[in-house]
């Protein structure tokens, strides 16, 4: 991977300057999620990917002390901006690999540590992170943009070999939905499929005006450690299942699963596993009574999704697939 101090960046699924500034014109500004409509960062047009600058030292002290970094850690940043966490990280950890969308910003960071010690020690990749190839690391550090939040949790908990610890900042109410726990407004899919695979804890909030411009909206910033090993559960199924309850989370799970199309999807997968598995089909297979029997006898039928545990998700899931129902 090329150093960040040679001029030479790595550069991932990322267009021209020219195309992606014209392409950029051509867009509704306000489409970026919260992003101050009036408010424009004087340097970098910032907004083009949801992103808003952490200008508080303080913060940026406190979110990498929340980390525990350690001598012989090697970081991933995803989103360092102009670098006022990167340094900062830099002093403690081995190595820092940054991923940042703009190329403008990314130049700044390498002007900001030429001639220090630090150079030999970051590593900038300039694309999406989604669609980068990752290195190893031990630790990812992220002033999250917005509109990347989950598909960065999730190519995160996807990661192999898994990393230790992650500290991460997001819009609020996503953050809130990530910690949420069953029974709570904010309990969804999202909290039951990333608290499966990873323990997740509200690390301190974070107000508008220590950004560079400010949001519309608050922050937070949440710690997130994987499971290691994680749960032998296939993500499709439990998301599959995750899909159809939350869907209508304050219905009865028996309403939700008998809404149109449910039991036509089901009893499609029924016959694809078992040609899978080289079982005979009894074409006069009742999949809404096989279903209704499985709710019945799990106990589930008239719970509703916004106050199952995970573990009333598991035992559901469970019993489907010794049925034979499954949901991918």
């Amino acid at each position: 991977m090329p150093r960040a101090t040679s001029g030479r960046f790595s550069r991932t699924h990322q267009p021209s300057i020219k195309s992606a500034a014209a392409s950029s014109s051509s867009k509704n500004h306000s489409a970026n999620e919260g992003t101050s409509a009036g408010v424009r960062n004087p340097i970098f047009n910032t907004e083009r990917f949801g992103q808003h600058i952490l200008k508080n030292p303080q913060i940026a002290q406190t979110i990498v002390d929340k980390a525990n970094l350690r001598p012989t850690d090697k970081v991933l940043e995803v989103g360092p901006g102009t670098g006022n966490l990167t340094v900062k990280i830099l002093e403690k950890a081995k190595n820092v690999t940054a991923v940042e969308m703009d190329p403008r910003m990314a130049a700044e960071l390498t002007k900001r540590v030429q001639g220090k010690p630090e150079q030999r020690k970051l590593d900038i990749i300039i694309g999406d992170f989604v669609k980068a190839d990752l290195p190893y690391f031990d630790v990812c550090i992220s002033n999250t943009p917005y509109q990347i939040s989950s598909p960065l949790v999730f190519r995160l908990l996807s990661h192999r070999p898994i990393f230790r610890v992650a500290i991460l900042m997001f819009q609020r109410e996503f953050a809130m939905r990530l910690v949420a726990q069953p029974g709570t407004e904010l309990w969804s899919r999202l909290s039951a499929n990333v608290q499966l695979y990873s323990k997740v804890d509200l690390v301190m909030h974070v107000g508008k005006n220590n950004f560079r411009p400010a949001p519309q909206v608050e922050s937070s910033v949440v710690r997130l450690v994987p499971l290691d090993p994680p749960p032998p559960i296939k993500f499709e199924e439990f998301d599959g299942l995750g899909r159809i309850i939350f869907s209508r989370r304050n219905k009865m799970v028996h309403a939700t699963f008998m809404a149109k199309g449910v039991i036509e999807m089901l009893e499609q997968n029924w016959r694809t596993w078992c040609s899978t598995q080289n079982k005979m089909i009894d074409n006069d297979t009742n999949m809404k009574a096989k279903v209704e029997e499985v709710l019945s006898s799990s106990g589930y039928s008239s719970q509703r999704a916004a106050k199952m545990t995970l573990d009333d998700l598991l035992k559901l899931l469970s019993a489907f697939h010794d049925e034979g129902i499954h949901f991918a």
